[in-house]
């Protein structure tokens, strides 16, 4: 499909948006906005198994994500987002690298998700969680989140949000085998790529 290898091609030297320009920016949601045109799963939450899964963020515009504050020996790694919708949960998780390897972390957030129509859930963010990677033993993301859906606390510190404050949508606009394009209540897009 021409407008999805077009829409990839974009987004390569972009890192997930850090490094995109206002024009940047504007052609990108332009390729997108072409692709949401041509959905082939216009009802994406009508198909569960073709939206669950782990996903790696190649794009967005989310000024949460972007602008993540680092200190200089730190830098953010991949960013995913895992869906589970049989069992209602969604997690995002950033990893954190640096030049000691023993020191590399992530950060995590698991929300509730509730489907409100044929393409927007409602996401309620319910714990944080933030960790050493070699404590954990993180190994893959896979990994994790099958762990994480057992109840393993990874030795890490974690905290309980308030789910009544800490809430928002998030709306599928795009979903093939393999990408996923989604718009959030924030007004921000997101390209995710299935891993």
């Amino acid at each position: 499909m021409l407008g999805k290898s077009e829409l990839l091609s974009a987004l390569a030297a972009q890192n997930r948006g850090i490094r995109a320009s206002a024009n940047d920016q504007a052609f990108i949601l332009s390729l997108i906005v072409r692709l949401e045109e041509r959905n082939p799963t216009p009802r994406p939450l009508e198909q569960p198994t073709k939206l669950a899964g782990n996903w790696r963020l190649l794009y967005t515009t989310s000024n949460a994500l972007l602008g993540i504050e680092r200190p200089p020996l730190i830098g953010l790694g991949e960013i995913y987002q895992c869906i589970r919708p049989n069992l209602q949960t969604i997690y995002n998780l950033a990893e954190i690298n640096n030049n000691f390897g023993l020191l590399a972390g992530y950060v995590a957030v698991a929300a509730g998700l509730e489907a409100v129509s044929a393409v927007r859930v409602n996401v309620r963010f319910q714990k944080l969680v933030i960790g050493s990677q070699w404590l954990a033993g993180y190994r893959t993301i896979a990994d994790w989140v099958d762990r994480a859906d057992q109840g393993d606390s990874f030795r890490s510190l974690q905290f309980q949000v308030n789910s009544e404050r800490q809430q928002g949508w998030l709306e599928v606009t795009y979903l093939d085998d393999d990408l996923r394009i989604g718009r959030g209540n924030e007004g921000s897009v997101f390209v995710l790529k299935r891993v």
